[in-house]
C-alpha cells in the first residue's frame, strides 16, 4: 500500500474513534475510569483505598482525596529508589522533571509506558490526524519534522531509571517510524546547553526539507531567527518552502502569532495547539483557526473539574463532564495511567462547548493576581496584551506582571514588565488598550479600577531586548518548556527581573 494511502487509512480510522467519544463523552470516560481502577486495584495505593470495591465515580470521589505534588511526593521518592507497584502496576522507570515553574524546586512526575504510548504519543498522532483532515492533500510525511525539544538532558540516576524534561523523554523513546523522519539528530536534540543546542539545531536543520515544526512558541522563534541569520534569507519559506504545520503548546500562542506570520508568510500555513503537560496530554485544537481545543477523552485520563471557590478546601467539590458549564474557570483534576489519582496539575480551564467538550486554558491555580479582589487570570492578561499590541502596532517578546501593594493610604495596582520585538507607537495608548480590554473581560478587575480608588492604571515598564532571556539563563532555565510566569500574586519574580544580571 502506498505511503499516502496507508496514512489516509489510519487517520480515517482514528477520526472515527474520536467522533465516537465526541458523541458519547460519558461512556468514553466511564470506560477509562473502570480500566484505570481495574489496573491499579492491587497496587499499594489501590489497596489503601480499596479500589476493588469502588463501583462508580461518585464512590471514587467520596473515598479518594484530591492530591497535589506534595501529597504524591513520598510515593515518587520511593519509586525513584526502585520500589514498584505503588501507584501503578507496571514498572515506572521514567520521571518527567517538571519545568512548569521557574522556581528552584523540581517535581518528578512518574511516566509509565502506558502514558507514553496511549497518551503522549497518541496526542502527537492525533494532531497529525487533524492536520490531514483539514488539508487532505498534505505531503507532511514526504519531508522531515523538526522537534524543538527541551534543554534538559536525560539523567540516569539508577541502572534502570531516568529523569529529564518530558520532551527529552519523548524524543528518547520515539518509535522508529517517527525517528526516521525527525530532525535534528538525537545527540543535538538532547543537548543540555541551550545556546549550543540552538546553534547546532539551526545548522543541522536549515538544509533539511522541514515540513512540520513542533515546539514551544517562544523558543521556536529563537531558533527560526538564528536560521535566518545563518542563511541570509528574508523569511523561513525561503529556507523551507514545503513547511505547512506548526504544532505548538506550553504557552498561549496569541502573543506570538504576529511574529510567526511575519516569519512564515503563507496563508496555507497551519497552526495547531496542543494542551499537554508532564502529567499527560489533555486537549488538541481540532479546527484550523479555532481558539479552543477538543478535550481528548480516550487517553487513559479520567477528568474532574473543581470550581475555583473550592480550591484550597479540605474536601473540595468536583464536577464530572456532564456537570460542567460553559463559561466558568475550573481547576483540572486528573486520574491517569501513570498512577496519579485525583491529582491537581495546577491548570485552570474553561469550557467553550459541551457538544463536543472543548476547552481553553484560562490560567494556573497559582498564576494569577488577586491582591485587591480583582481575580486577574492569565487569559485576561494575554488578551489584554494582544489588544494593546494590535492597537499600537507593537510585537511582543515576553511579559510578566505583579501587584503594587497599597501604601500610606494610596491606591494599589499592577506593575508590568514588557519586552517588545517591536515597541508600540505610543506607550500611553498601549497601556490604555491593555487596561480597557482587561476591564471589558473581567468584571472584578473593572470594579476595582473604578475611580482609581482601589487600583490605579497599570504601570508598564519596557525592558531591553534580552532581559527575560538573560534572567532565564542566569537561573539555568533556558529552552524547552521553561517559561516566566505571566502573573504572580507577589513581587518576587518581577523584582528579580529588575535586578542587574550577573555577568
Amino acid at each position: 500500500m502506498p505511503l499516502n494511502a496507508l496514512v489516509s487509512f489510519l487517520i480515517n480510522k482514528r477520526l472515527q474513534q474520536i467522533e465516537l467519544f465526541r458523541e458519547h463523552p460519558r461512556m468514553a470516560q466511564l470506560e477509562v475510569f473502570h480500566a484505570l481502577l481495574q489496573a491499579a486495584r492491587y497496587t499499594e495505593w489501590g489497596r489503601k483505598y480499596n479500589y476493588a470495591s469502588i463501583t462508580d465515580p461518585d464512590h471514587f470521589r467520596a473515598v479518594v482525596p484530591v492530591q497535589d505534588y506534595e501529597d504524591v511526593k513520598p510515593y515518587v521518592e520511593r519509586l525513584r529508589k526502585g520500589q514498584q507497584n505503588l501507584l501503578w502496576p507496571t514498572d515506572i522507570r521514567w520521571f518527567a522533571k517538571s519545568s512548569g515553574t521557574t522556581g528552584d524546586r523540581s517535581k518528578f512526575i512518574p511516566v509509565s509506558r502506558e502514558a507514553l504510548e496511549d497518551c503522549h504519543y497518541k496526542g502527537g498522532k492525533d494532531l497529525i490526524a487533524f492536520h490531514y483532515q483539514q488539508y487532505p492533500e498534505s505531503k507532511l510525511y514526504q519531508g522531515m519534522s523538526l522537534v524543538v525539544g527541551g534543554s534538559s538532558n536525560i539523567e540516569q540516576f539508577r541502572a534502570d531509571a531516568y529523569s529529564g524534561d518530558l520532551s527529552a523523554i519523548i524524543i528518547r523513546n520515539l518509535p522508529l517510524w517517527v525517528e526516521v523522519r525527525r530532525t535534528p539528530v538525537i545527540e543535538t536534540a538532547l543537548l543540555d546547553n541551550w545556546e549550543v543546542k540552538i546553534e547546532q539545531m539551526a545548522r543541522e536543520t536549515m538544509r533539511e526539507d522541514v515540513r512540520c515544526i513542533a515546539g514551544v512558541p517562544s523558543w521556536t522563534l529563537v531558533l527560526l531567527r538564528r536560521i535566518l541569520e545563518l542563511t541570509g534569507k528574508k523569511n523561513i519559506l525561503e529556507v523551507w518552502p514545503n513547511l505547512e504545520l506548526f504544532m505548538h503548546g506550553g504557552v498561549s500562542f496569541r502573543p506570538y502569532r504576529a511574529q510567526f506570520e511575519a516569519l512564515i508568510p503563507s496563508s496555507s500555513m497551519n497552526y495547531l495547539e496542543s494542551y499537554n503537560a508532564s502529567e499527560g496530554s489533555f486537549a488538541i485544537q481540532d479546527r484550523a483557526g479555532a481558539e479552543d481545543m477538543l478535550l481528548m477523552l480516550d487517553y487513559g485520563i479520567f477528568y474532574e473539574f473543581m470550581p475555583l471557590d473550592e480550591v484550597g478546601k479540605v474536601k473540595p467539590r468536583t464536577l464530572l463532564l456532564d456537570e460542567v458549564e460553559v463559561g466558568p474557570s475550573y481547576a483540572i483534576v486528573i486520574s491517569t495511567n501513570s498512577g496519579l489519582w485525583r491529582y491537581m496539575p495546577g491548570d485552570t480551564v474553561r469550557f467553550t462547548s459541551l457538544r463536543p467538550h472543548r476547552v481553553q486554558v484560562s490560567g494556573r491555580t497559582k498564576s494569577f493576581i488577586n491582591a485587591f479582589g480583582e481575580e486577574l487570570i492569565v487569559e485576561n492578561a494575554d488578551r489584554g496584551i494582544e489588544a494593546a499590541c494590535d492597537a499600537t502596532g507593537a510585537v511582543l517578546n515576553e511579559y510578566t506582571a505583579a501587584p503594587i501593594f497599597m501604601e500610606n493610604g494610596g491606591s494599589g495596582g499592577h506593575e508590568w514588565l514588557v519586552e517588545f520585538a517591536k515597541a508600540p507607537s505610543d506607550l500611553g495608548a498601549f497601556i490604555e488598550a491593555l487596561d480597557r480590554t482587561m476591564r471589558s473581560l473581567n468584571s472584578d478587575y473593572d470594579a476595582k479600577r473604578r475611580g482609581d480608588i482601589a487600583m490605579r492604571s497599570p504601570l508598564v515598564h519596557v525592558v531591553p531586548n534580552g532581559t527575560f532571556y538573560a534572567w532565564m539563563k542566569q537561573r539555568g532555565k533556558l529552552g524547552g518548556q521553561n517559561k516566566v510566569p505571566r502573573l504572580c500574586n507577589d513581587r518576587v519574580i518581577l523584582e528579580s527581573l529588575l535586578e542587574p544580571v550577573e555577568s
